[in-house]
């Protein structure tokens, strides 16, 4: 089935989704509460990908990582790089924010099923950006759904932070999720981070 980039707030694919959506729904019904869009330029040349929104974050106001604890890591780096301005909510340029999965699924974690169903929006937003040269993937999730999305295997293309593939055209570039536990347990720092923000700034600039 092909799918849009973006799908519809009210987006009913994943059964499971939808009933968590329901739920929260109850206790906050002033919160966006439904399929988040990706957020950024049309034209811009990076693509910022996540895993999914965040409870009070983008499932809250409606864009990835704003009002996450993970976009205070993120949109500062984006901000130094000259990706991004910062802001209530932040500006961004020549880059767009994404997930992998765009419905806040429960515990934070998608299964298999709606990975895959969601990546029909990924594969459609990466084609609908005529000049996107690099993506920066946040996690393994991420990572792993964009390779399929570009037709190729995961096994090929190996996860690890720092990394960087040559996928359908695309510049790949890998992260630790700027998650609020990963930075806690010190398994991604804020000059972790931002050594790959330049390295891709580094490379955009060179295309």
């Amino acid at each position: 089935m092909s799918l849009p980039p973006e799908p519809l707030p009210g987006c009913d694919l994943c059964p499971r989704l939808v009933a968590h959506r329901r739920a929260i729904r109850a206790a906050h019904p002033g919160w966006f509460n439904g399929a988040v869009a990706s957020f950024g330029s049309p034209s811009a040349r990076l693509l910022v990908l996540g895993l999914a929104p965040g409870l009070a974050g983008a499932n809250r106001t409606g864009l990835p990582f704003v009002g996450d604890a993970s976009g205070s890591l993120l949109f500062p780096a984006l901000a130094a790089a000259g990706f991004a301005r910062e802001g209530d909510p932040p500006e961004l340029h020549d880059c767009m924010v994404s997930n992998a999965v765009r419905c806040l699924p429960p515990g934070n974690r998608p299964t298999a099923a709606e990975i895959r169903t969601c990546r029909g929006h990924l594969a459609a937003r990466i084609a609908a950006l005529p000049r996107l040269c690099a993506i920066l993937c946040l996690g393994r999730v991420a990572h792993e759904s964009l390779i399929a999305a570009l037709g190729a295997r995961a096994g090929a293309h190996p996860f690890a932070h720092g990394a960087r593939h040559r996928v359908a055209g695309h510049a790949v570039f890998d992260s630790y999720h700027v998650s609020r536990y990963n930075v806690n347990t010190g398994r991604l720092s804020k000059p972790m981070f931002e050594a790959v923000i330049a390295a891709l700034r580094r490379y955009i600039d060179a295309a």
